[in-house]
């Protein structure tokens, strides 16, 4: 049983959590805009996850945000999706309206997708290469893909891989490829969707020559220093290495819109972290 103190409506729940910059964020927007609440982040169990989320909304909560490795086992308890949550199949916002539902959102790919295009890193029909095909991934796919680009998706377990790419297809150019096919391809942006970029290993052991001095790298995990991908890349010639600050930001913007109808004003915040 989550037991929540007064003014505290919103939360994150993962685990690990105590890397998350989440409350920062969401405590800044509540701030400005004059909210009397309180976000705080919550290290679920594995084992009663579902329990523990579902008693967070019993005992007062309005919303929530979902991370590693909770992405696709919320699915279940949710009353209704957003086409983006359909589609994805991912979920990273919760939301209980007013008579007691629980609806589920993604707000992952259009937060990507929104600092790709902020730092003018992104093209239609640009080649993208993702790494992994967990909830990350899985969340991101569709606003890449509807943007206009081609998506290559690789993955340990190249099964998973194959199940996204057949999910996916419908909605614009796929493929699923063997890490020894990655050299005969070439990628304008690659996208670490990985847990690698927490538990500090590395995400997949991809071919050195794909990279090089033009190719982006971008990391939708984050530290107070380079992730380890990010050294990884840099390592072997990448030079446009970022992190996934920026996509954080702008997730947490269409979360808190869902929360509370008020779009925020990121600028501020950016900076501060930046900082």
């Amino acid at each position: 049983m989550i037991n929540l103190n007064k003014n505290i409506y919103y939360a994150v729940f993962g685990n690990p959590i105590n890397h998350s910059k989440s409350p920062k964020i969401h405590n800044f927007f509540l701030k400005k805009y004059d909210l009397n609440e309180k976000y705080i982040r919550i290290c679920a169990s594995k084992k009663f996850f579902l329990t523990e989320i579902l008693s967070f909304f019993k005992n007062g909560g309005k919303g929530a945000n979902i991370t590693l490795p909770f992405k696709e086992k919320v699915y279940s308890i949710c009353t209704n999706l957003t086409k983006r949550a359909k589609i994805s199949g991912s979920i990273n916002t919760l939301k209980k309206n007013y008579i007691g539902e629980i609806i589920g959102d993604n707000t992952d790919g259009i937060g990507l997708l929104t600092d790709l295009k902020f730092k003018n890193l992104i093209n239609k029909n640009d080649n993208i290469l993702i790494l992994g095909a967990g909830g990350a991934a899985r969340g991101i796919i569709y606003p890449l893909l509807k943007f206009g680009c081609n998506i290559y998706i690789t993955n340990r377990t190249i099964k998973k891989a194959q199940i996204l790419s057949k999910k996916f297809r419908k909605f614009g150019y796929i493929k699923c490829l063997k890490l020894h096919q990655l050299n005969k391809n070439k990628f304008q942006i690659i996208i670490n969707a990985t847990s690698a970029g927490i538990s500090n290993n590395s995400p997949l052991v991809i071919p050195s020559d794909i990279f090089n001095k033009k190719i982006i790298c971008y990391d939708m995990f984050y530290g107070n220093t380079d992730t380890f991908f990010m050294k990884f890349c840099k390592k072997l010639g990448a030079t446009r290495v970022y992190n996934g600050i920026g996509m954080l930001v702008n997730q947490a913007a269409h979360s808190f819109f869902l929360w509370t109808n008020i779009f925020p004003n990121i600028k501020n915040i950016l900076d501060i972290l930046k900082n």
